[in-house]
């Protein structure tokens, strides 16, 4: 499975991948899931905002799913159980299921684990279960999340937003990509109703349990001598959109005493924020930043940055946010230079279910360490919707959204053992 998935949307200059969501490469890696699950006899389908799902014993009753938009196959495709057990929870109770899965799209020339590692785990865990025997008591689905980097529309987690009313539908029609390009009109190009989007209560009401494994995005692990650790909790995170404006001028001929130059606010901004990160134990990047006129010889009349700031507690978060804020409105002024600051998308801290959490923990046999991140994910973001759980697999270098990203071989499979531990434990009683 592994080496069938590296190939797609792979960059051959930077050696990262590509795969921005409802694109090419996207469309690649979901027919690549269509057919993992199709092999397994699982019953495929796409729900009403372009998350897939591959469920054992077949899916839940429709809300607003769609058939596969890809090779016309039947969103009921025909299922095979372990044990041929598909018949016990034929007619079980809404809110057992067991789902497990990550994304499969990327950020710009990102590594191979971050998502990926996830899904392709979940169908290992799965094989793992039916060579061991074991029986299904509980439904149980494997699901990709779409666009959960927000790397082409700016917005984490949409999918997953969407299903858990986090998202409007409005408010996923105002999303476009750096072309113009909405959301709505990315998605009819590539098969999916946009029509159907929005809250998906009917299908989260099913979700028992969502355990999700994913790379971690850190060094604690491998410090830690540990190959597989259980999540704690998501550290409160938000992007804002800061707008720099000043005047266009010739920048041969313009005096500098002149010159109204956001670069130079934009440039102390980032200072600032690093500054003020460091000093309360927090992280503040600016990573994204475009530029108007954009000419070698322009003094740019608008200078755009996007700020992703996160810290251990939400009250650490507000401060260092709003001291960098203060620091840009202070050049601002300086530098005779309008700002406006825009809060484009914000997650609260998520604290894992304990319940669940310990009992993932007691069917490690407590050989798995607790951790925190300060990365998001789909499960943070249906925590408020379900019980969620994350399983987090060894990254000795601690580098991600990077092509250098990396998890050892046997630590892949350590962490495909564990999740099929959890889900034998949770949907195999």
């Amino acid at each position: 499975m592994w080496a069938e998935l590296r190939r797609i949307g792979r960059d051959a200059d930077s050696g990262g991948y590509r795969r921005h969501a409802w694109t090419g490469a996207d469309a690649d890696c979901r027919n690549w899931f269509q057919e993992q699950a199709e092999a397994r006899g699982l019953a495929y389908e796409t729900d009403r905002n372009g998350n897939q799902w591959a469920w054992l014993g077949g899916p839940p009753p429709a809300s607003g799913a769609s058939a596969a938009s890809t090779g016309g196959a039947s969103s009921t495709s025909s299922s095979a159980s372990t044990g041929g057990t598909a018949s016990a929870w034929s007619d079980s109770a809404a809110g057992d299921a067991v789902v497990t899965g990550s994304h499969l799209d990327s950020v710009p020339d990102g590594g191979a684990f971050d998502g990926p590692l996830g899904v392709v785990s979940a169908f290992a865990a799965l094989d793992e279960l039916r060579r061991r025997g074991a029986e299904f008591s509980r439904p149980f689905a494997i699901t990709n999340f779409a666009d959960e980097e927000g790397a082409r529309f700016g917005l984490a987690c949409v999918g997953s937003r969407l299903a858990a009313g986090q998202l409007t539908r409005e408010q996923a029609y105002a999303l476009r990509d750096a072309d113009g390009v909405s959301l709505p009109e990315a998605m009819e190009a590539a098969g999916h109703d946009p029509g159907t989007i929005g809250a998906d209560p009917e299908r989260l009401a099913r979700v028992g349990a969502f355990v999700e494994l994913h790379v971690e995005q850190g060094r604690a692990l491998d410090v830690s001598g540990h190959s597989v650790g259980i999540a704690s909790a998501i550290w409160p995170h938000g992007r804002w959109r800061f707008d720099f404006r000043g005047e266009a001028n010739h920048a041969g001929t313009t005096r500098l005493a002149d010159r109204r130059d956001p670069m130079l606010t934009y440039a102390e901004t980032v200072l600032a924020a690093r500054r003020e990160a460091e000093l309360a134990g927090a992280l503040a990047t600016f990573g994204k930043v475009s530029v108007e006129p954009n000419g070698v010889n322009a003094i740019p009349s608008l200078v755009r940055g996007w700020l992703d700031s996160r810290a251990a507690d939400q009250a650490t978060l507000d401060t260092v946010v709003s001291a960098i804020e203060q620091a840009a409105k202070d050049r601002a002024q300086r530098d005779g230079v309008d700002l406006a600051v825009v809060r484009e998308s914000f997650t609260p801290v998520v604290e894992f279910g304990h319940t669940l959490r310990d009992e993932i923990g007691r069917l490690l046999g407590g050989r798995a360490p607790l951790l925190g991140t300060g990365a998001g994910h789909d499960a943070g973001i249906l925590s408020a919707a379900v019980p969620t759980a994350m399983l987090f697999v060894r990254n000795p270098t601690g580098v991600s959204h990077s092509p250098a990203e990396y998890a050892a071989e046997d630590d892949c499979v350590a962490g495909v053992l564990a999740l099929a531990d959890v889900l034998e434990g949770l949907a195999c009683r």
